[in-house]
Formats: C-alpha cells, structure tokens, sequence
C-alpha cells in the first residue's frame, strides 16, 4: 500500500466521521422532538481488489420498532377518544349532582321531586294556604327547570361534538396528504439511492398526529409510500389524482362533511333519506361514498359516538322521564306538567314535541293555568287530587307504574331505534335516581378508562423512546469518539504530507 492509498483512506476517514458527526448533531438538535426517531449514521469497510481502501457511507437509517410504534399509534387513538368523552361528560355530571353513598344524594333529579312531593305534603295540611300552594308551584318549576337546563346541555354538547367533527375532518385531510406529498418525495430520493431518514421523521411526526384523531394503521410499501387504513380496513388515499387539480397539503379532500345546528330531532343514519345529520364522505372514484361507520377511535370517533349514541341516549331517557312525570300526575286529575304549548305531551315516541316525547324535556314546564292561579292543586280546599299525587302519581304500587303509566322505554328518538336499559314499571323517584345513576356511570367509566388508557400510553411511549429515542448521553459519548477518530485521521494526513514533502526535498 503506497503513501496514495493511505492518503485516501484517511481522507475517507475525514469525510466518514464527517457524516457521522452531521447525524449526531440532528438527533441531538431533534432530542426533545415529539415523535422524533433516532438516526444511524451506516459506515462500512470499503475494499479494492482485496485491499482495504477506507470507509463507504451508506444511507442513513432510522432506528425503529415498527411494532411498537404500531402499539403507540392504537393507544393515542384511545386516549384522545376517551379525554374527549371525559371532558365533555363532565359538563353533564355537573348538572346532575351527586347520588354517591359516601356523600349523599345532592341536587340531583330525585331530590328536585322529593322537593315538590315535601311541598305537596305541607299542602294536605293547609290546602288554602296561598303559601303552600306557591310552594309546590315554586318546587315544580325548579325540577323543570333543572330538567330543561339538562336537556340544553345535551343538545350544546352533540352541538360541540358536531362543530369538533367538521374542523376534525379537515385537519384529517391535512394530515393524510401532507404524508402522501411526503412519501411522494420519499419514494423518488429512494430511486435515487439518497437517503430518506430526516423525510420518514417529518412523515412519522404527522402519522402520530393522524393517530390521535382517528384509529388508524399504517403499512410502507417496498417504494416507501405509506398506505393508511381505518379500524375496519377502509383505505385513506394520500394522494389525489395528477389530473384532479387538488394542491397538497389539502384541507378539503379526500373527506368531506357539512356544519349543521343539532337539535333534539336531528339523527345519524347510514340510509341518507333518513338523515338529517350529514355523514362524513370518502371520495372514490370520483364519487362520495358515506364512511361514517369506519371512522372510529381517536378524537373524531369519540365525537361522532357522542353525537350520534351517548347524547341521543341520554336525551331519550329525560324525554322518558319527563313524559312519565307528567302522565302520572295527569292520570290523578293534576295536569301540572305539560309540554311547550301548554297541553299534557302527547305519548309518540319517536316524534319531535309537541306531536310527541323526543325533545320533551327541553320544553316541560308547570302548566301556566296552575301558575296563574295555584289554587287549582287543591280547589275549595279538597286535598283529594293532591293526596292522590303523592299516594298515585308518586307512588310504586303495581298499578301506579304500570300498563298506560310505566315509563317509556322502546322506539325512541328521532330516529326511533333507542331504547333504556332500565325497567319502565318505576317510582318517579326511582327512575329520577336511577337515570342519574346510569347517565353518571356513563361518564364515570370514561374518567377510569382513561386513566388506565393514559397509564398504557405513558408505557409505552417509554419503550419507543428506550428503543427509538436519542439518548443524548449516548451521543455525547459518540462524539467524543467521533472527535478522536477525526484527529486520529487527521494525523495520518498530516504525515502523510510530511513523507511526501521528505520525498520531494530527497528527489530535488
């Protein structure tokens, strides 16, 4: 080997620690980087004929675990599901009270009721007395009123959760073609033979953003592009035809949907003409197809689940609840409670109040005729009526919550397919309590499901930071020998420069 060759290889050298040093200074500057995987700087032993000639510089990779990257990608998804529910439960469960044993029944549905059964008590004593009398007034319109304030919050929230689905749906997008622009670039340097590291960085830290709106999976082809798939299988294009004229990043494609006001008869349904809430569409072809229904987990699968399921359910059981409430105090001749319109509610369950009970609980009131004169509850001073309120309209006999009287419970909604889990033969105050209950175990679950989801999350975040993150004292350690190698190749050039200066002076 002649001074030639060794001049080379030290060179080499130079340019190899060169390039190492280049990927150590982007994972330390990217060390806090969320999503941020470490790069490998790929040097190799080159040779010529047998002969060791320096150091090759290959592509540099990143250093990942595909399957627990796969892992985190499921659990973001959960966990943005369940925070979304978690915070917009909790404006509900505010609302409603507490029937917790360890610190007592407050101002919830069934105290409201034992409210106006004590006012109605007091009025046995003294039916004339214009102060009892505007006392039961006084206690059933705090229980509509709470009823009311209930059913508004439902609707603000399916409102928010529809507002949220919309904004959701175009930051989707962004996010879809923003990592079919960068595959793009990523599958032509790839042709090139350059390498891909920084690019496949910038596409991750977007798929870990996609992960968190919607459950997804990612698949990279032989080519480098990534396919992406909800739950259920249904492929996401990333990138829309050449001859589509769509400019990426897009906001608008390839999902659609539309805003509208939600309100107590506003549905979901998968058949259109059904539909008074619009679906989200997938462009295919040139045609949209509804995929609503593919598009679970994350923060838009929450928010369509909310909007769709958990508020429609709940509305249904205080629209069931209010309709007893007033049936029963009907059937013992006190026609106390009544829809907007000042009638006893009609008893369709499926139609939209006053024609029936979907969105009755937004419009029960006292009836105004009781308002304008509270003598009727107990007229010429008969407690009749009203002992037949609290023994009847109140009570838990068979035939007081029975036949004409239970609750509704089947083909409910706007859409006409909700039912209750709970049995409709119920006390008033039963069914208050027990409405409570189920609706604040609803919101209960999400708040432990949550915590756990979130304990999982941070585990695993450990582990791909473990395996794929910079541990920049590792680096630190890198450089240093990264810095010897530097000077130790320097070196050899520098007398490699002297033997040639030696030879030259001994040549003259």
């Amino acid at each position: 080997m002649d001074l030639n060759s060794s001049l080379s290889i030290a060179t080499s050298g130079l340019e190899g620690t060169q390039y190492a040093l280049g990927v150590l200074s982007q994972n330390v500057s990217n060390a806090s980087t969320t999503g941020y995987v470490e790069e490998v700087a790929n040097l190799s032993a080159k040779d010529a004929a047998g002969t060791g000639s320096g150091v090759a510089i290959g592509l540099t990779t990143r250093n990942v675990n595909d399957a627990l990257e796969a892992g985190l990608y499921t659990q973001n998804a959960e966990v943005a599901a369940l925070t979304v529910k978690d915070n917009s439960l909790s404006a509900i469960t505010a609302l409603q009270g507490s029937t917790s044993s360890d610190s007592g029944s407050t101002n919830t549905l069934s105290d409201d009721l034992g409210n106006v059964s004590n006012a109605l008590t007091a009025l046995v004593s003294s039916p004339t007395d214009s102060t009892a009398q505007a006392t039961v007034i006084s206690s059933a319109k705090t229980l509509t009123s709470a009823i009311n304030t209930l059913s508004t919050e439902y609707q603000t929230q399916r409102q928010s959760a529809q507002d949220a689905i919309v904004s959701g749906v175009s930051d989707i997008n962004t996010d879809l073609t923003t990592i079919g622009k960068i595959s793009q670039q990523i599958v032509s340097l790839k042709v090139q033979g350059v390498s891909v590291a920084d690019l496949e960085n910038q596409r991750a830290a977007v798929m870990s953003d996609l992960s968190s709106q919607l459950s997804v999976t990612f698949t990279e082809t032989s080519s480098g592009d990534m396919l992406v798939k909800t739950a259920n299988g249904t492929q996401l294009p990333t990138e829309p035809d050449s001859n589509s004229g769509i400019e990426t990043p897009s906001s608008t494609w390839p999902l659609s949907t539309s805003d509208i006001t939600i309100s107590a008869s506003s549905s979901y349904s998968s058949d259109a003409s059904s539909s008074t809430i619009p679906g989200i569409d997938l462009e295919i072809n040139g045609k949209s197809v509804d995929i609503t229904s593919s598009l679970t987990g994350g923060s838009l699968g929450a928010n369509i689940d909310l909007r769709d399921n958990v508020y429609p359910e709940m509305q249904a059981q205080l629209d069931s609840f209010s309709y007893t409430l007033a049936n029963r105090f009907n059937a013992v001749g006190m026609t106390l409670f009544t829809d907007g319109t000042g009638s006893m509610p009609a008893s369709d369950t499926s139609a939209t109040t006053p024609s029936g009970i979907t969105g009755l609980s937004s419009t029960l009131e006292v009836n105004p005729s009781y308002v304008s004169d509270p003598s009727q509850l107990a007229p010429d001073g008969s407690t009749t009526t009203v002992t037949d309120a609290l023994s009847k309209a109140l009570g838990s006999a068979t035939a007081d919550v029975s036949g004409d009287l239970a609750a509704p419970v089947s083909s409910l909604g706007a859409s006409g397919t909700l039912t209750i889990s709970y049995s409709a033969n119920q006390s008033l105050s039963s069914l208050a309590t027990t409405l409570t209950s189920a609706q604040a175990a609803v919101a209960s679950a999400a708040t432990s499901d949550l915590s756990t989801a979130t304990t999982v999350q941070t585990s695993l975040a450990t582990k791909v930071s473990t395996v794929s993150g910079v541990d920049v004292d590792n680096e630190m350690s890198n450089m240093v020998a990264l810095q010897n190698a530097y000077t130790a190749n320097a070196k050899v050039i520098t007398a490699v420069q002297a033997m040639f200066t030696a030879l030259l002076d001994a040549v003259s």
